[in-house]
Protein backbone atom coordinates (compact mmCIF):
# COMPACT_ATOMS: atom_id res chain seq x y z
CA UNK A 1 0.00 0.00 0.00
CA UNK A 2 2.94 2.61 0.41
CA UNK A 3 3.61 2.33 -2.94
CA UNK A 4 0.45 4.21 -4.03
CA UNK A 5 -2.93 3.77 -5.45
CA UNK A 6 -1.16 4.75 -9.22
CA UNK A 7 1.48 1.64 -8.90
CA UNK A 8 -0.99 -1.08 -8.20
CA UNK A 9 -3.52 -0.08 -10.90
CA UNK A 10 -0.31 -0.02 -13.18
CA UNK A 11 0.97 -3.37 -12.17
CA UNK A 12 -2.89 -5.04 -12.51
CA UNK A 13 -2.09 -3.67 -15.90
CA UNK A 14 1.05 -5.02 -17.06
CA UNK A 15 -0.43 -8.50 -15.77
CA UNK A 16 -2.60 -8.59 -17.87
CA UNK A 17 -5.49 -10.14 -15.92
CA UNK A 18 -8.54 -10.31 -17.62
CA UNK A 19 -11.85 -10.30 -15.76
CA UNK A 20 -12.52 -13.61 -14.21
CA UNK A 21 -16.34 -12.92 -13.93
CA UNK A 22 -17.39 -14.06 -17.46
CA UNK A 23 -16.29 -10.92 -19.61
CA UNK A 24 -12.80 -10.89 -19.50
CA UNK A 25 -12.87 -7.35 -19.76
CA UNK A 26 -9.26 -5.99 -18.74
CA UNK A 27 -9.13 -5.43 -14.86
CA UNK A 28 -6.10 -3.06 -14.43
CA UNK A 29 -8.08 -0.77 -17.65
CA UNK A 30 -11.17 -1.13 -15.24
CA UNK A 31 -9.48 -0.44 -12.32
CA UNK A 32 -8.28 3.12 -13.91
CA UNK A 33 -11.60 4.16 -14.72
CA UNK A 34 -11.97 5.33 -10.96
CA UNK A 35 -12.12 9.15 -10.68
CA UNK A 36 -8.75 9.73 -9.26
CA UNK A 37 -10.17 13.29 -7.01
CA UNK A 38 -13.26 12.96 -5.57
CA UNK A 39 -16.15 16.04 -6.09
CA UNK A 40 -17.53 15.27 -3.17
CA UNK A 41 -19.04 11.78 -3.19
CA UNK A 42 -17.48 8.63 -1.92
CA UNK A 43 -16.31 6.26 -4.27
CA UNK A 44 -17.24 2.27 -3.21
CA UNK A 45 -15.77 -1.37 -4.63
CA UNK A 46 -18.57 -4.28 -4.94
CA UNK A 47 -17.50 -7.65 -5.43
CA UNK A 48 -20.00 -9.64 -7.38
CA UNK A 49 -20.44 -12.97 -5.59
CA UNK A 50 -23.49 -13.72 -6.92
CA UNK A 51 -22.59 -16.90 -8.29
CA UNK A 52 -25.59 -17.97 -10.53
CA UNK A 53 -24.48 -19.30 -14.01
CA UNK A 54 -25.38 -23.26 -13.89
CA UNK A 55 -21.86 -25.36 -13.63
CA UNK A 56 -20.21 -22.13 -12.15
CA UNK A 57 -18.59 -23.18 -8.68
CA UNK A 58 -15.47 -21.74 -8.20
CA UNK A 59 -15.93 -18.26 -6.40
CA UNK A 60 -17.39 -20.61 -3.85
CA UNK A 61 -14.02 -22.38 -3.31
CA UNK A 62 -12.72 -19.25 -2.36
CA UNK A 63 -14.88 -17.57 -0.09
CA UNK A 64 -15.91 -20.93 1.91
CA UNK A 65 -11.49 -22.40 2.00
CA UNK A 66 -10.01 -19.30 1.59
CA UNK A 67 -11.96 -15.61 2.81
CA UNK A 68 -8.40 -13.75 3.91
CA UNK A 69 -7.57 -13.46 0.61
CA UNK A 70 -10.76 -12.17 -0.55
CA UNK A 71 -10.32 -9.83 2.48
CA UNK A 72 -7.26 -8.57 1.29
CA UNK A 73 -7.87 -8.37 -2.42
CA UNK A 74 -10.81 -5.96 -1.63
CA UNK A 75 -8.45 -3.88 0.31
CA UNK A 76 -5.69 -3.26 -2.50
CA UNK A 77 -8.29 -2.91 -4.82
CA UNK A 78 -10.40 -0.20 -2.87
CA UNK A 79 -7.33 1.78 -2.42
CA UNK A 80 -5.93 1.58 -5.20
CA UNK A 81 -9.39 2.95 -6.80
CA UNK A 82 -9.85 5.51 -3.26
CA UNK A 83 -12.79 3.61 -2.55
CA UNK A 84 -14.16 4.49 0.91
CA UNK A 85 -15.92 1.12 1.39
CA UNK A 86 -16.68 -2.28 0.43
CA UNK A 87 -19.60 -4.24 -0.57
CA UNK A 88 -19.73 -8.00 -0.78
CA UNK A 89 -23.00 -9.29 -2.74
CA UNK A 90 -22.93 -12.87 -1.99
CA UNK A 91 -26.00 -15.33 -3.39
CA UNK A 92 -28.17 -15.85 -0.68
CA UNK A 93 -28.02 -19.80 -1.35
CA UNK A 94 -24.12 -19.66 -0.54
CA UNK A 95 -24.69 -19.74 3.95
CA UNK A 96 -22.37 -21.05 5.04
CA UNK A 97 -19.61 -19.58 2.58
CA UNK A 98 -21.55 -16.01 3.70
CA UNK A 99 -21.36 -17.45 7.58
CA UNK A 100 -17.18 -17.78 6.92
CA UNK A 101 -16.74 -14.85 4.93
CA UNK A 102 -18.36 -12.33 8.30
CA UNK A 103 -16.34 -14.65 10.72
CA UNK A 104 -13.30 -12.96 7.95
CA UNK A 105 -14.54 -9.77 7.92
CA UNK A 106 -14.41 -9.70 12.03
CA UNK A 107 -11.39 -11.06 12.34
CA UNK A 108 -9.50 -8.26 9.71
CA UNK A 109 -11.52 -5.65 11.95
CA UNK A 110 -10.22 -7.01 15.29
CA UNK A 111 -6.72 -7.26 13.77
CA UNK A 112 -6.79 -3.19 12.33
CA UNK A 113 -5.85 -4.60 8.77
CA UNK A 114 -9.36 -2.95 8.07
CA UNK A 115 -11.49 -0.29 9.35
CA UNK A 116 -10.27 2.60 10.56
CA UNK A 117 -6.49 3.78 9.89
CA UNK A 118 -6.31 0.35 8.02
CA UNK A 119 -3.15 -1.52 8.21
CA UNK A 120 -1.61 1.26 10.20
CA UNK A 121 -1.58 3.24 6.33
CA UNK A 122 -3.90 6.41 7.34
CA UNK A 123 -6.58 4.79 5.22
CA UNK A 124 -10.11 4.12 6.02
CA UNK A 125 -11.74 1.60 4.48
CA UNK A 126 -14.62 -0.51 5.52
CA UNK A 127 -16.37 -3.79 4.43
CA UNK A 128 -19.87 -4.96 4.34
CA UNK A 129 -21.80 -8.24 3.52
CA UNK A 130 -24.90 -7.99 1.92
CA UNK A 131 -27.24 -11.26 0.60
CA UNK A 132 -29.05 -11.97 -2.51
CA UNK A 133 -32.16 -13.39 -2.45
CA UNK A 134 -31.42 -15.79 -5.52
CA UNK A 135 -31.75 -13.99 -8.53
CA UNK A 136 -29.56 -14.56 -11.47
CA UNK A 137 -30.56 -11.29 -13.57
CA UNK A 138 -28.24 -9.90 -10.27
CA UNK A 139 -24.99 -11.51 -11.37
CA UNK A 140 -25.08 -8.81 -14.15
CA UNK A 141 -23.56 -5.40 -12.38
CA UNK A 142 -26.12 -2.43 -12.48
CA UNK A 143 -29.15 -5.55 -11.69
CA UNK A 144 -26.73 -6.13 -8.67
CA UNK A 145 -26.54 -2.21 -7.39
CA UNK A 146 -30.14 -1.96 -7.73
CA UNK A 147 -30.76 -4.77 -5.63
CA UNK A 148 -27.79 -3.62 -3.43
CA UNK A 149 -29.61 -0.27 -3.05
CA UNK A 150 -33.07 -1.87 -2.04
CA UNK A 151 -34.85 -2.05 -5.54
CA UNK A 152 -35.78 -4.60 -7.68
CA UNK A 153 -33.04 -6.63 -9.42
CA UNK A 154 -33.29 -5.36 -12.56
CA UNK A 155 -30.57 -4.30 -14.97
CA UNK A 156 -29.73 -0.29 -15.88
CA UNK A 157 -29.54 1.53 -18.95
CA UNK A 158 -25.98 2.37 -19.62
CA UNK A 159 -24.45 5.28 -19.59
CA UNK A 160 -24.27 6.33 -17.01
CA UNK A 161 -21.52 3.69 -15.95
CA UNK A 162 -21.59 2.72 -12.42
CA UNK A 163 -17.94 4.01 -12.69
CA UNK A 164 -19.60 7.29 -12.37
CA UNK A 165 -22.69 6.75 -11.34
CA UNK A 166 -23.17 3.70 -9.67
CA UNK A 167 -24.36 2.56 -5.80
CA UNK A 168 -26.08 5.05 -4.28
CA UNK A 169 -25.26 7.53 -7.15
CA UNK A 170 -21.42 7.17 -6.39
CA UNK A 171 -18.73 6.29 -8.80
CA UNK A 172 -18.19 2.50 -8.23
CA UNK A 173 -16.33 -0.75 -9.74
CA UNK A 174 -17.89 -3.59 -9.48
CA UNK A 175 -15.72 -7.41 -9.97
CA UNK A 176 -15.55 -10.76 -9.45
CA UNK A 177 -14.51 -12.62 -6.90
CA UNK A 178 -11.77 -14.79 -8.11
CA UNK A 179 -10.55 -11.54 -10.33
CA UNK A 180 -10.04 -9.52 -6.61
CA UNK A 181 -8.99 -12.84 -4.85
CA UNK A 182 -6.16 -13.28 -6.95
CA UNK A 183 -4.57 -9.59 -7.11
CA UNK A 184 -2.82 -9.79 -3.73
CA UNK A 185 -0.42 -12.49 -5.47
CA UNK A 186 0.15 -10.60 -8.46
CA UNK A 187 1.17 -7.45 -6.13
CA UNK A 188 3.14 -9.83 -3.80
CA UNK A 189 5.38 -11.86 -6.78
CA UNK A 190 5.14 -9.24 -9.49
CA UNK A 191 3.41 -8.41 -12.96
CA UNK A 192 6.11 -10.67 -14.78
CA UNK A 193 5.55 -13.48 -12.93
CA UNK A 194 1.22 -13.58 -13.76
CA UNK A 195 2.23 -13.24 -17.68
CA UNK A 196 4.53 -16.08 -17.09
CA UNK A 197 1.43 -18.19 -17.34
CA UNK A 198 -0.91 -18.67 -20.22
CA UNK A 199 -0.18 -17.33 -23.85
CA UNK A 200 -0.22 -13.28 -25.10
CA UNK A 201 -3.86 -11.72 -24.01
CA UNK A 202 -4.84 -14.44 -21.87
CA UNK A 203 -1.99 -14.66 -18.70
CA UNK A 204 -2.23 -15.95 -15.53
CA UNK A 205 -3.76 -18.99 -14.04
CA UNK A 206 -7.52 -19.46 -13.72
CA UNK A 207 -10.11 -21.77 -11.67
CA UNK A 208 -12.05 -24.08 -13.72
CA UNK A 209 -14.82 -26.06 -12.30
CA UNK A 210 -15.38 -29.02 -14.15
CA UNK A 211 -18.53 -30.96 -13.45
CA UNK A 212 -20.41 -34.00 -15.57
CA UNK A 213 -19.17 -37.20 -17.15
CA UNK A 214 -15.66 -37.17 -16.02
CA UNK A 215 -14.20 -39.41 -13.09
CA UNK A 216 -13.27 -37.38 -10.62
CA UNK A 217 -15.35 -33.79 -10.42
CA UNK A 218 -13.02 -31.05 -9.39
CA UNK A 219 -12.05 -27.12 -9.16
CA UNK A 220 -8.78 -26.56 -9.71
CA UNK A 221 -6.43 -23.48 -10.76
CA UNK A 222 -4.49 -23.98 -13.55
CA UNK A 223 -2.24 -22.34 -15.96
CA UNK A 224 -4.41 -20.22 -19.07
CA UNK A 225 -4.63 -21.76 -22.39
CA UNK A 226 -3.84 -25.11 -21.06
CA UNK A 227 -5.32 -27.70 -23.68
CA UNK A 228 -9.28 -29.05 -23.02
CA UNK A 229 -8.07 -32.76 -22.94
CA UNK A 230 -4.92 -32.04 -20.68
CA UNK A 231 -6.70 -30.09 -18.12
CA UNK A 232 -9.41 -33.28 -18.23
CA UNK A 233 -7.05 -36.23 -18.45
CA UNK A 234 -4.79 -35.07 -15.45
CA UNK A 235 -7.15 -33.45 -12.78
CA UNK A 236 -10.37 -34.93 -13.52
CA UNK A 237 -8.94 -39.06 -14.39
CA UNK A 238 -10.46 -38.87 -18.16
CA UNK A 239 -14.35 -38.86 -19.46
CA UNK A 240 -15.90 -41.39 -18.08
CA UNK A 241 -16.00 -44.05 -19.97
CA UNK A 242 -13.00 -43.08 -22.08
CA UNK A 243 -12.14 -39.96 -24.39
CA UNK A 244 -14.16 -41.62 -27.18
CA UNK A 245 -17.41 -41.43 -24.90
CA UNK A 246 -17.42 -37.75 -25.12
CA UNK A 247 -20.03 -36.01 -27.37
CA UNK A 248 -20.33 -32.24 -26.16
CA UNK A 249 -18.57 -29.81 -23.52
CA UNK A 250 -19.88 -26.90 -22.22
CA UNK A 251 -17.03 -24.93 -21.60
CA UNK A 252 -17.14 -22.02 -19.64
CA UNK A 253 -20.67 -22.05 -17.90
CA UNK A 254 -24.29 -22.67 -19.46
CA UNK A 255 -24.43 -19.67 -21.61
CA UNK A 256 -21.36 -20.56 -23.92
CA UNK A 257 -22.42 -22.57 -26.93
CA UNK A 258 -21.22 -26.02 -26.62
CA UNK A 259 -18.34 -27.22 -28.45
CA UNK A 260 -18.74 -30.92 -30.19
CA UNK A 261 -15.62 -33.56 -29.67
CA UNK A 262 -13.64 -32.76 -32.73
CA UNK A 263 -13.29 -29.06 -31.27
CA UNK A 264 -12.58 -30.33 -28.03
CA UNK A 265 -9.33 -32.43 -29.22
CA UNK A 266 -7.41 -29.40 -29.83
CA UNK A 267 -9.26 -26.56 -28.22
CA UNK A 268 -7.30 -24.36 -25.59
CA UNK A 269 -8.61 -23.04 -22.29
CA UNK A 270 -8.63 -19.33 -23.00
CA UNK A 271 -10.71 -16.64 -24.07
CA UNK A 272 -9.51 -16.15 -27.69
CA UNK A 273 -8.72 -19.72 -28.96
CA UNK A 274 -12.62 -20.98 -27.64
CA UNK A 275 -13.95 -17.72 -28.72
CA UNK A 276 -12.48 -18.64 -32.41
CA UNK A 277 -14.49 -21.94 -32.31
CA UNK A 278 -17.36 -20.22 -31.77
CA UNK A 279 -17.73 -20.56 -27.94
CA UNK A 280 -16.13 -18.99 -25.13
CA UNK A 281 -14.15 -19.25 -21.34
CA UNK A 282 -16.74 -17.23 -19.95
CA UNK A 283 -16.37 -18.57 -16.18
CA UNK A 284 -14.86 -21.53 -17.11
CA UNK A 285 -17.47 -23.61 -15.75
CA UNK A 286 -16.77 -27.20 -17.93
CA UNK A 287 -20.11 -29.12 -18.17
CA UNK A 288 -18.75 -32.50 -19.75
CA UNK A 289 -21.68 -34.75 -21.53
CA UNK A 290 -20.63 -38.15 -22.52
CA UNK A 291 -22.74 -39.54 -25.52
CA UNK A 292 -25.64 -40.80 -23.04
CA UNK A 293 -27.21 -37.01 -23.32
CA UNK A 294 -29.53 -36.45 -25.27
CA UNK A 295 -28.47 -32.96 -26.76
CA UNK A 296 -31.63 -31.32 -27.83
CA UNK A 297 -32.96 -32.38 -24.09
CA UNK A 298 -30.02 -30.35 -22.19
CA UNK A 299 -30.43 -27.18 -23.79
CA UNK A 300 -34.19 -27.56 -23.76
CA UNK A 301 -33.75 -27.54 -19.96
CA UNK A 302 -31.27 -24.61 -19.96
CA UNK A 303 -33.93 -22.61 -21.85
CA UNK A 304 -36.32 -23.25 -19.62
CA UNK A 305 -33.43 -21.51 -16.85
CA UNK A 306 -33.19 -18.48 -18.74
CA UNK A 307 -36.88 -18.02 -19.29
CA UNK A 308 -37.59 -18.23 -15.68
CA UNK A 309 -34.95 -16.30 -14.29
CA UNK A 310 -35.42 -13.17 -16.96
CA UNK A 311 -36.41 -9.97 -15.32
CA UNK A 312 -38.66 -9.00 -17.69
CA UNK A 313 -37.88 -5.90 -18.35
CA UNK A 314 -36.93 -5.83 -22.11
CA UNK A 315 -39.51 -7.41 -24.65
CA UNK A 316 -37.33 -9.57 -27.02
CA UNK A 317 -35.90 -11.32 -23.32
CA UNK A 318 -39.27 -11.67 -22.11
CA UNK A 319 -41.54 -12.96 -24.74
CA UNK A 320 -38.22 -14.48 -26.45
CA UNK A 321 -37.24 -16.93 -23.89
CA UNK A 322 -40.39 -18.32 -23.87
CA UNK A 323 -40.53 -19.09 -27.76
CA UNK A 324 -37.23 -20.59 -27.44
CA UNK A 325 -38.00 -23.32 -24.80
CA UNK A 326 -41.71 -24.20 -26.23
CA UNK A 327 -40.09 -24.81 -29.73
CA UNK A 328 -37.54 -26.97 -27.93
CA UNK A 329 -39.92 -28.89 -25.84
CA UNK A 330 -41.50 -29.93 -29.36
CA UNK A 331 -38.29 -30.83 -30.91
CA UNK A 332 -37.26 -32.88 -28.23
CA UNK A 333 -40.21 -35.86 -28.68
CA UNK A 334 -39.65 -34.82 -32.74
CA UNK A 335 -43.19 -32.69 -32.45
CA UNK A 336 -41.76 -30.10 -34.94
CA UNK A 337 -41.14 -29.22 -38.75
CA UNK A 338 -38.27 -28.84 -40.06
CA UNK A 339 -38.25 -25.44 -40.99
CA UNK A 340 -38.74 -24.46 -37.54
CA UNK A 341 -35.31 -24.89 -37.06
CA UNK A 342 -34.31 -21.34 -38.87
CA UNK A 343 -37.08 -19.96 -37.12
CA UNK A 344 -35.77 -20.92 -34.30
CA UNK A 345 -32.60 -19.48 -35.27
CA UNK A 346 -34.11 -16.47 -36.50
CA UNK A 347 -35.53 -15.92 -32.83
CA UNK A 348 -32.37 -16.25 -31.01
CA UNK A 349 -30.62 -13.68 -33.33
CA UNK A 350 -33.90 -11.35 -32.37
CA UNK A 351 -32.72 -11.35 -28.84
CA UNK A 352 -29.03 -11.55 -28.84
CA UNK A 353 -27.70 -8.05 -29.07
CA UNK A 354 -31.45 -6.36 -28.65
CA UNK A 355 -31.82 -6.47 -24.33
CA UNK A 356 -30.30 -4.01 -21.78
CA UNK A 357 -28.25 -6.87 -20.31
CA UNK A 358 -26.50 -9.56 -21.48
CA UNK A 359 -28.79 -12.88 -20.50
CA UNK A 360 -30.49 -12.35 -23.41
CA UNK A 361 -27.27 -13.12 -24.68
CA UNK A 362 -27.21 -15.86 -22.62
CA UNK A 363 -30.56 -17.34 -23.58
CA UNK A 364 -29.69 -17.00 -27.51
CA UNK A 365 -26.00 -18.38 -27.23
CA UNK A 366 -26.72 -22.04 -26.15
CA UNK A 367 -29.63 -22.66 -29.04
CA UNK A 368 -27.53 -21.15 -31.32
CA UNK A 369 -24.47 -24.04 -30.14
CA UNK A 370 -27.02 -26.41 -30.91
CA UNK A 371 -28.17 -25.22 -34.01
CA UNK A 372 -24.72 -25.29 -35.47
CA UNK A 373 -23.62 -28.13 -34.43
CA UNK A 374 -26.58 -30.54 -33.49
CA UNK A 375 -28.71 -29.66 -36.97
CA UNK A 376 -28.54 -33.22 -38.19
CA UNK A 377 -29.72 -34.20 -34.75
CA UNK A 378 -32.64 -32.38 -34.60
CA UNK A 379 -33.46 -33.10 -38.18
CA UNK A 380 -33.11 -37.10 -37.43
CA UNK A 381 -35.43 -36.87 -34.36
CA UNK A 382 -38.24 -34.63 -36.49
CA UNK A 383 -37.82 -37.16 -39.42
CA UNK A 384 -38.09 -40.41 -37.13
CA UNK A 385 -39.38 -39.27 -33.48
CA UNK A 386 -40.14 -43.16 -32.36
CA UNK A 387 -36.99 -44.15 -33.43
CA UNK A 388 -35.17 -42.47 -30.22
CA UNK A 389 -34.96 -43.87 -26.57
CA UNK A 390 -36.07 -41.35 -24.12
CA UNK A 391 -35.36 -44.01 -21.54
CA UNK A 392 -31.31 -44.52 -22.60
CA UNK A 393 -31.09 -40.80 -22.43
CA UNK A 394 -33.09 -40.04 -19.18
CA UNK A 395 -30.28 -38.30 -16.42
CA UNK A 396 -31.02 -39.84 -13.63
CA UNK A 397 -29.86 -38.53 -10.25
CA UNK A 398 -28.56 -41.83 -8.73
CA UNK A 399 -26.65 -44.20 -11.71
CA UNK A 400 -27.33 -47.35 -9.84
CA UNK A 401 -23.66 -48.37 -9.55
CA UNK A 402 -22.41 -48.97 -5.98
CA UNK A 403 -20.82 -45.78 -3.85
CA UNK A 404 -17.10 -45.88 -3.94
CA UNK A 405 -17.54 -44.16 -0.80
CA UNK A 406 -18.57 -47.51 1.28
CA UNK A 407 -16.43 -46.35 4.35
CA UNK A 408 -18.56 -42.87 5.02
CA UNK A 409 -21.99 -44.88 3.84
CA UNK A 410 -21.12 -47.06 6.85
CA UNK A 411 -20.46 -44.36 9.45
CA UNK A 412 -23.70 -42.66 8.05
CA UNK A 413 -25.67 -45.95 8.40
CA UNK A 414 -25.23 -45.90 12.65
CA UNK A 415 -22.24 -48.60 12.51
CA UNK A 416 -19.19 -49.71 10.73
CA UNK A 417 -20.72 -53.39 10.59
CA UNK A 418 -23.90 -51.95 9.09
CA UNK A 419 -24.15 -51.81 5.33
CA UNK A 420 -26.49 -49.39 3.54
CA UNK A 421 -28.41 -49.71 0.69
CA UNK A 422 -27.43 -46.81 -1.79
CA UNK A 423 -30.94 -47.37 -3.39
CA UNK A 424 -32.69 -47.24 0.08
CA UNK A 425 -33.15 -43.38 -0.18
CA UNK A 426 -34.22 -43.72 -3.65
CA UNK A 427 -36.66 -46.43 -2.31
CA UNK A 428 -38.56 -43.97 0.29
CA UNK A 429 -38.83 -40.89 -1.78
CA UNK A 430 -40.68 -42.84 -4.39
CA UNK A 431 -43.98 -43.28 -2.97
CA UNK A 432 -44.01 -39.46 -1.58
CA UNK A 433 -43.53 -38.80 -5.41
CA UNK A 434 -46.14 -41.43 -6.81
CA UNK A 435 -48.75 -39.86 -4.31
Amino acid sequence: MWMGPDWIVQEMKDSGLRGRGGAGFPSGLKWSFMPKASDGRPSFLVINADESEPGTCKDREIMRKDPHKLVEGCLLAGYAMRARACYIYIRGEYFNEAMVMDEAIHEAYTAGLIGKNACGSGYDFDMYLHRGAGAYVCGEETALIESLEGKQGKPRLKPPFPANVGVFGCPTTVTNVETIAVAPTILRRGASWFTGFGRKNNAGTKLFAISGHVNNPIVVEEEMSIPFRELIDKHCGGVRGGWNKLQAVIPGGSSVPVLPIEECEEALMDFDDLKARGSGLGTAAVTVMDDTVDMIAAIRRLAHFYRHESCGQCTPCREGTGWLETILERMEVGDADVREIGMLDEISRQIEGHTICALGDAAAWPVQGLIRRFQPVIEERIADPQGFDFEAHFQHAWSGEKFKNAEWTKEFGGGKDQEVDPGAHTNIIRPLLEN
